[in-house]
């Protein structure tokens, strides 16, 4: 496994310490580098500083006559050795040197010859002792007298390079121990910071799982403040929220689908096994009562094909695309639906003052809708009562002069399997006016049922829907479906 797979398969909460662990790492190590180069640059620029000062002419203006040259060190008590700390040294250009002071000597180079020939300017370079010790090395020229007379020779004077790489190694290991404390805090902070900042999202998990395991969708998760975690909290609490009225919603409906089927299906049952009877005793039914039997047989039939395409039509989702989107001339739809209207009720007095307005949506879907709403105004009209159906700006309102509705049930007409007490005698599933409002919300409109604005008996549905007088550039309008065109 490769270390980023190994990285991606930790939890979440290490590779959080882990990240923070070597972000602090990478900082302490950068500052403790920088710290440890500057401060060897400022010990050595001292030390060169110390070299530059040392008076070491006086040295050679008092060694010379009293030694003589000597070329190392002398030994035993009665040696010169003074406090500068420092190896200071005459090197000629032949290669020769001549011991001033110190306990060690330096090797001649080709720089200490070039600056005694006098080709070189004075120098700083690092060079090591004849006993292999490293020291700093500064040489410069210089002029002396000797019994030959001026000479030129190359003062170098020597300290050892001990000096700073012993700090320097102290600081090394106290920069070291003081990361590595810094590191192990840090991925130890950066451990408690993760678990505390991800205990929402742990106690999110839970709630995920508990929920998997036992479908309860009533848990709900603290959501105090305004971070991140705390809209998540609440996203997730309105998520639960809404499967869970989904959820009773589905069993309402199944419920209120069951009590509304089990009706018509015993009462199909009887008839079919009245007539079955007949069949098997041999006992024939009078001819009136057969045709009664088998005319209610087929109302049912009807009344039940009838609440099976409800169910259909209410089972798509709310936010699902009916077809392609298309401008539809309502007038026209109301006018096909008035005419089935006019077929169901021919007792009935229809008056009309459609106009033209064209809409987005569904043909089929509208026609549905105002058949229905036709359809109850029809249902509940007396026998030679009048409806009223007018369309204008987009408002088509469909009037009956039946009983009325009363006012305490009117926020009940559009609610599923819903029927007015004084309503359960007459044929219907009591999903007609939810599939009104369902269709006329998904074409951008409201739908609505009062009381007559006249104040006369009866009941007014208005749907609004937007739309134009006219119909927008495109194909001609086909006045077998009311489309004028796809969009």
């Amino acid at each position: 496994m490769s270390p980023a797979a190994r990285f991606r398969a930790l939890p979440l909460r290490s590779r959080l310490a882990l990240l923070v662990a070597v972000a602090v790492a990478v900082a302490v190590a950068a500052m403790a580098t920088t710290c440890w180069f500057m401060v060897r640059t400022q010990l050595r620029d001292q030390l060169d500083a110390s070299l530059r000062s040392t008076n070491a002419r006086d040295q050679v203006v008092k060694v010379l006559p009293l030694l003589g040259c000597l070329a190392s060190p002398p030994t035993g008590p009665g040696r010169f050795v003074s406090d500068l700390n420092a190896v200071v040294q005459i090197n000629l250009a032949d290669g020769s040197h001549c011991w001033l002071d110190g306990q060690e000597t330096l090797p001649v180079t080709q720089i200490d010859k070039e600056i005694a020939s006098g080709t070189r300017a004075a120098t700083l370079y690092d060079s090591t002792t004849a006993d292999g010790d490293p020291v700093r090395v500064y040489s410069q020229p210089q002029l002396v007298e000797t019994q030959a007379g001026i000479q030129r020779i190359a003062l170098s004077v020597a300290k050892p390079l001990a000096d700073i790489d012993k700090p320097l190694s102290t600081l090394a290991w106290v920069l070291l121990l003081v990361s590595g404390i810094g590191v192990v805090g840090a991925g130890a902070a950066g451990l408690v910071v993760a678990r505390t900042g991800l205990r929402p999202v742990d106690e999110l998990t839970g709630a995920v799982e508990h929920i998997a395991r036992t479908e309860d969708l009533t848990v709900r998760i603290p959501d105090e403040g305004d971070d991140e975690i705390a809209r998540l909290s609440r996203s997730f609490n309105s998520m639960t929220a809404a499967l869970a009225s989904s959820r009773d919603r589905q069993a309402q409906l199944i419920a209120d689908a069951g009590h509304e089927l089990r009706t018509p299906l015993t009462s199909l049952r009887t008839n079919v096994e009245l007539l079955a009877r007949s069949e098997e005793t041999g006992r024939a039914i009078p001819p009136d009562d057969r045709r009664e039997l088998l005319a209610s047989v087929k109302a049912q039939m009807t009344e039940l094909a009838s609440l099976i395409g409800d169910l259909q039509e209410l089972s798509r989702p709310d936010a699902a695309a009916p077809g392609p989107l298309q401008v539809v001339a309502l007038h026209e739809i109301a006018g096909n639906a008035l005419s089935r209207a006019r077929l169901r009720g021919p007792e009935l007095v229809f008056a009309s003052d459609i106009r033209p307005w064209y809409v987005r949506g569904e043909a089929a879907s509208l026609e549905r809708a105002v058949v229905n709403v036709l359809d109850n105004a029809v249902k509940f009209s007396p026998a030679g009562g009048a409806v009223e159906v007018a369309l204008r700006a987009g408002e088509l309102t469909v009037r009956d002069h039946g009983p009325g509705i009363p006012a305490e049930e009117l926020p009940h007409v559009f609610e599923r399997f819903w029927r007015s007490p004084t309503a359960r005698a007459l044929p219907g599933s009591g999903l007609g006016l939810s599939i009104v409002d369902r269709t006329v919300r998904r074409a951008g409109g409201t739908a609505e049922l009062r009381a007559a604005s006249d104040g006369g008996p009866g009941t007014e549905a208005v749907l609004r829907i937007p739309g134009a007088p006219t119909p927008p550039p495109g194909p001609p309008v086909d006045p077998s479906d009311g489309v004028v065109g796809e969009q």
